[in-house]
């Protein structure tokens, strides 16, 4: 496997993003200054279970631009994990699991973290956090979430260095 130089830029970028959306969750105000520029961001899901993340994780999949886009997808299942403090994907024997915490207070269990995992699933590329992965991640976001939040995404990625 390569080295995953590009891991720790992909994880700033993206945890500069969830704060934006903590942000307006905390003002009760969806629109951002994003860069001079107001942006209305919509909202984000947020998870209690790993069956209530099962459940979206379906449904992500069986949307028609994400089945069209990446039509060879297979299933994921949701499992609960020990740690707290993250979220991650796997794939092994053929079965491609996402991993969350336990526990309804934690930072993993929100759309955003769910889709950059799923996005490991369509995008099982080496390095895992590449280009490849970063433009999936966005096309992906883009595709569920709208066109505003790719757009983030890409920006501030960009401004992290990520290629």
């Amino acid at each position: 496997m390569t080295r995953d130089a590009q891991r720790a830029k992909v994880y700033a970028a993206e945890g500069f993003v969830r704060t934006m959306f903590d942000r307006a969750a905390e003002r009760g105000d969806p629109v951002a200054d994003f860069f001079g520029t107001h942006l209305t961001l919509p909202p984000e899901a947020r998870f209690a279970s790993a069956e209530s993340v099962q459940t979206y994780v379906d449904d992500v999949l069986a949307h028609p631009a994400v089945r069209e886009r990446w039509p060879a997808a297979g299933a994921v299942r949701v499992r609960a994990r020990r740690g707290a403090s993250a979220a991650h994907y796997e794939s092994a024997g053929g079965e491609a699991t996402i991993a969350v915490p336990h526990g309804r207070d934690t930072w993993a269990l929100r759309e955003l973290v769910v889709l950059h995992e799923l996005a490991h699933h369509l995008c099982p590329s080496d390095p895992p956090h590449g280009p490849e992965f970063v433009a999936a991640h966005c096309e992906l976001a883009g595709a569920v979430m709208g066109p505003e939040v790719a757009h983030v995404l890409r920006v501030v990625y960009a401004k992290e260095g990520v290629r």
